[in-house]
């Protein structure tokens, strides 16, 4: 990563430590205050990324993956309550489509 790269996502870092709001404007501070060059673009396009996120929750959720099927299944256990877990529903079974081969076309990889 280029180091303008690396301030930003430092300034944002700092600023959602800090609890203050992250904006392009105090992205460019911090960063100019760190001797640090960054296009105005770069900050306005981190902080719309950034707007509306909690960034201390996805720093600790980094790793967690999988999120969606955990609160899927959350408000069925709410529910049921101390009941036993219910059965996933079953997948439906989809025929796959076969690839087309590039034989039909007259040429190869590495014809």
């Amino acid at each position: 990563m280029a180091s303008a790269e690396l301030a930003s996502t430092y300034a944002a870092l700092i600023l959602a430590d800090e609890g203050i709001e992250i904006t392009s404007d105090k992205i460019l501070t911090l960063t100019g205050a760190a001797g640090v060059v960054l296009e105005p673009i770069w900050a306005s396009l981190l902080a719309k990324a950034l707007e509306g996120q909690n960034v201390k929750d996805l720093l600790s959720n980094v790793g967690s993956g999988g999120g969606a099927p955990a609160a899927a299944a959350a408000p069925a256990a709410a529910a049921g309550g101390a009941a036993p877990a219910a059965e996933a529903p079953k997948e439906e079974a989809k025929p796959e489509k076969e690839e087309e081969s590039d034989d039909d076309m007259g040429f190869g990889l590495f014809d």
